[in-house]
Parts: C-alpha cells; sequence; structure tokens
C-alpha cells in the first residue's frame, strides 16, 4: 500500500511562480528528523538527540536554501532523508494549517520554551516548512512518499520529500522491494507538464552486492519512464536524488559489477547530441561540468557524484519547460557549508546544539518554459558534452594543502579544554605523542589516546610496522570521529613529517 501527502502552504503565491526562469535543487540533507523522541534510528533518539540540535539542524538546511533565489529559495526542492514519521496521527498533516497555527510563534520558541506534545507531533517537513517560513521562503506545496513495508520487510525510517511552489497535478510514490520508495511528482509550470522524480537508491555505491537493489530502483523507475515516453517522447522529465551512484558508474566499477542500475539499466549517458535521437532519452548533467569539478560528497580521499539532476529529451526542445545550457552547479558555499579545504561540513550530532550541515552539497540546474510549442527544434547546445567519461575517480587534492600554515598545535589549546569537541572536529593539528599500547594504532596527545588513521593501506600498515609501543609518532592529522571513537585521520603520506 502507498501512501502520499499533498497540501498547499501559502496558495497566494502560487500564482506567481510560473512565468519566469526557476532553478531545482536536489538535497541530501543527511538525516532530518522530527523533535518527537520516537526514531528508528539510535543517533536520532532523545539520548543522543534534543530539541535544541532539531533547531540547529533546521536553521542550516533554511541557510544553504536561501542561497538560491536571493534569498527566496527554489522553486523546486527534491529532499532526501527525511524522517517517514515515526508516530503519524490518525489524518495526514495540513501543512497549511500549520502553518497558521503557528504564525505568531517563531521556530526557536516552538522546540524552545513553548514546547508542546502537540509540537513534538509535527512531522519533520512541517517544521522544514515553519523554518522556510520564518525566513521569508513562502509558497510551497509538499508532497512525500511512504510506503508501507511488505511482509517480513523492514520498515523504512527515511523517505523522499518534494517541495515545489507549482501547481500539482499529480503524485505517486512507486515501490521498490528493499528499497525506498520513488516518489513522482507531476506539475504545471505554465500550463506546461513537468515530471519530477525524487530518489533516493540504496547505499553503498562501490559495492557489488547491493549494486542489484540499485538495479532494482533503476528497473522500477525506467518502467514509468517508458510509459511516459510511449505516450510523448518529448515529455519533461528531470530526475533527481541521491541515486549512490556514480555518474560513471559503469566505467568505475568496470572491474566489480558487470549491470549498474544507473547507466545499464536506467539509461543515463553523457552524451548530450544523443539525446535528440531515438535510442537516448535521459542525459546526465554532471558531463556539464569539467571532469575535475565532478564532486559533491567525499569518501575514501576521492570525490563521489552520488547526488544527480538528469534531464530527458522533451527539456531541449521548443515546447514548455527547457533547461538552461550550462546551468548545472554542486553548490559549495565557503564558510558554511564547506570548510577551508572545499569539503563538506557534515552534520555533527556533539554538543548541545549540535553542527554542520550534510555530508552532501546540493547540485542544482536552471529551468525556463518556451512558448514556441516545437517539439521538432532543439536548443543550439555550447560545448555540448560527447561523453568521454574517465574511469578514475578524483582524488581530493590534500596534498596541495599547507598544513604548516592550517595546522592546529597544542599550544593553541587552553589548557583546561579537550579538543573532542566540535570546535575542533575537522581541524588540521600537528600531533606529537607516544604510540599508545592499544591493537590499532594509536597515539597519546594532550592527554587523551586518540587512533590514528590513513585510508591509503600502504601508509597505514607502513605506520604500524615502524612505530611501535612508547615511540614518538609526528605527524599532521584531521581529527574527526568514527563510531564514536577519536581519532586523527592522515589524509596524505606528506602529512607524517
Amino acid at each position: 500500500m502507498i501512501f502520499l501527502r499533498l497540501f498547499v502552504l501559502a496558495s497566494a503565491l502560487l500564482l506567481s511562480a510560473s512565468a519566469r526562469p526557476f532553478t531545482v535543487v536536489a538535497y541530501n540533507v543527511e538525516n532530518l528528523f522530527d523533535a518527537d523522541g520516537v526514531a528508528g534510528y539510535e543517533d536520532y533518539q532523545p539520548a543522543k538527540y534534543s530539541r535544541a540540535q532539531v533547531l540547529t539542524k533546521l536553521r542550516n538546511i533554511v541557510r544553504v536554501v536561501a542561497k538560491f533565489e536571493d534569498g527566496r529559495g527554489p522553486d523546486v526542492l527534491m529532499f532526501s532523508e527525511f524522517e517517514v514519521d515515526a508516530t503519524p496521527g490518525k489524518t495526514p498533516p495540513d501543512y497549511d494549517a500549520i502553518l497558521k497555527r503557528y504564525a505568531g510563534m517563531k521556530l526557536d520558541e516552538m522546540l524552545g520554551a513553548k514546547f508542546t506534545a502537540e509540537i513534538g507531533d509535527l512531522p519533520a517537513e512541517a517544521l522544514l516548512a515553519k523554518a522556510l517560513a520564518d525566513a521569508g521562503m513562502t509558497g510551497y506545496r509538499i508532497v512525500t512518499g511512504d510506503r508501507a513495508p511488505a511482509a517480513g520487510e523492514r520498515k523504512q525510517e527515511i523517505n523522499c520529500v518534494t517541495f515545489t511552489r507549482f501547481p500539482v497535478m499529480q503524485t505517486r510514490a512507486h515501490a521498490t522491494p528493499g528499497a525506498r520508495a520513488i516518489l513522482e511528482v507531476l506539475v504545471e509550470v505554465d500550463g506546461a507538464p513537468l515530471y519530477l522524480f525524487n530518489n533516493h537508491w540504496k547505499s553503498g555505491a562501490s559495492d557489488p552486492a547491493t549494486e542489484s537493489t540499485r538495479i532494482g530502483n533503476a528497473r522500477t523507475l525506467r518502467v514509468r519512464l517508458d510509459e511516459i515516453f510511449k505516450a510523448d517522447p518529448n515529455a519533461d522529465v528531470i530526475v533527481g536524488g541521491d541515486l549512490n551512484s556514480q555518474y560513471n558508474h559503469s566505467r568505475r566499477y568496470a572491474k566489480t559489477m558487470k549491470e549498474t542500475g544507473i547507466n545499464d539499466v536506467l539509461g543515463s549517458q553523457g552524451n548530450e547530441l544523443a539525446v535528440r535521437g531515438t535510442t537516448r532519452d535521459l542525459y546526465n548533467l554532471w558531463y556539464e561540468l569539467p571532469a575535475e569539478q565532478r564532486g559533491s560528497d567525499t569518501f575514501r580521499g576521492e570525490w563521489g557524484t552520488l547526488m544527480h539532476l538528469i534531464v530527458s529529451r522533451g527539456l531541449y526542445d521548443f515546447r514548455g519547460v527547457q533547461y538552461v545550457d550550462n546551468s548545472f552547479g554542486v553548490e559549495k558555499f565557503p564558510g558554511l557549508n564547506a570548510d577551508s579545504k572545499g569539503l563538506p561540513v557534515r552534520w555533527s550530532g556533539d554538543g548541545p546544539t549540535g553542527s554542520g550541515f550534510s555530508d552532501h552539497f546540493p547540485v542544482s540546474a536552471k529551468f525556463v518554459t518556451v512558448t514556441d510549442g516545437r517539439a521538432d527544434r532543439y536548443l543550439p547546445l555550447r560545448n555540448a558534452s560527447a561523453e568521454g567519461a574517465t574511469a578514475t575517480p578524483v582524488k581530493i587534492d590534500y596534498a596541495s594543502i599547507d598544513v604548516v600554515k592550517d595546522a592546529v598545535t597544542a599550544a593553541q589549546v587552553p589548557a583546561d579544554m579537550s579538543i573532542r569537541s566540535d570546535a575542533y572536529k575537522g581541524k588540521i593539528f600537528r600531533v606529537e605523542g607516544k604510540v599508545a599500547k592499544p591493537k590499532r594504532l594509536a597515539v597519546d596527545f594532550m592527554g587523551e589516546t586518540y587512533d590514528v588513521w590513513s585510508h591509503d593501506e600502504t601508509l597505514r600498515n607502513k605506520l604500524r610496522e615502524e612505530h611501535k609501543a612508547g615511540d614518538t609518532l609526528r605527524f599532521y592529522g584531521e581529527l574527526n570521529q568514527f563510531r564514536e571513537r577519536w581519532q586523527f585521520i592522515i589524509q596524505d603520506a606528506s602529512w607524517v613529517k
């Protein structure tokens, strides 16, 4: 059984949403949970997730969203990782009524001194709608797609949510066994239909064992797209979200995966002119960027491209909605969601208020409506890509970081302060200490013991062989946590000095 919820927010503003260019953003917010204290994930239960942390999480999402359209926010937001409400009411929430009910109260009051059980019952998307409204971003309709688990299947804890200012004509949630439902939202833009498919596929991009589930995601989506394109080969379709797949998945993992969901089944590809033909109907906007700039997330010292915006043939013609050539971008905002190294400032639940944003940067693209009504004419393109995907991942250039200049030293930390805090997490330290006795490589530094790790297996083994318990170890390391253990990560061999 499929549960869909659709409501209108500030509908009076919707009429002005069309008749102008608009932006579409796909954003994995890294687990937005509500404030009711009931959650399937341990990290979002009361012992580790407070109302103050909920407030920080919401405010930081809003700070990112406000970077679009001069603070007005994009007209389409395709979100990933919203909690499936663990305590739903008997009837679906009326988001418009919720905003009206709390119009005279700010979100910090709702989650602070004026918190009630009724506020605790509000789902995550309602809280975000309130946070956006407090910042002047209104006019959104909200669509969520929740799928009840099949017999013997584990309940999904998170799902996709789409916020849009355009009138919604139809919604559907497409189930795949063992996977999150794909959320389809058909909107009307200046009288033209636009299909939005919001995805969050199975995690584990490099794992051949989980690729079969992503192939299932892709088949579910491909079947529906084939239905749409059979009726109208030039239908306007945007596929977005966290596909947990690289844009060049079939090439990057050619040695371990005979078939991939995103490339082989879905048909995402990088020849921009080929979509005008009859065999390739989808183009992945990652190819708009130079290869060295393709990255929205990081894993083991490499950039990944798990967030996607993929467009159909119809978005290049002169009928309905049209893609704005070369408008695709990865939205890194230095000093906000990007740190000094240009990497994502991911969410951390440490401390009374929590901190950070997400382990993914949002991706965005611009679109316009055209009035020609010509599906037989195509947009002239500047520097149209011809695929050319490389199998080589983009490495994070840690060697170019001036660690001597950027590093924190023990002398710079107040004597009575532990560095095991959000204030220092993610910072590079100059470490000099004695190798500790535990079996894993660890070092005593500033009166505490820290694991020492590197994604470079050769470097890890070398450090273990050359440094025994009691030896002095000197290096530059990025302070972080893994499964509640504090560690210094040596990101490059040049950091050992």
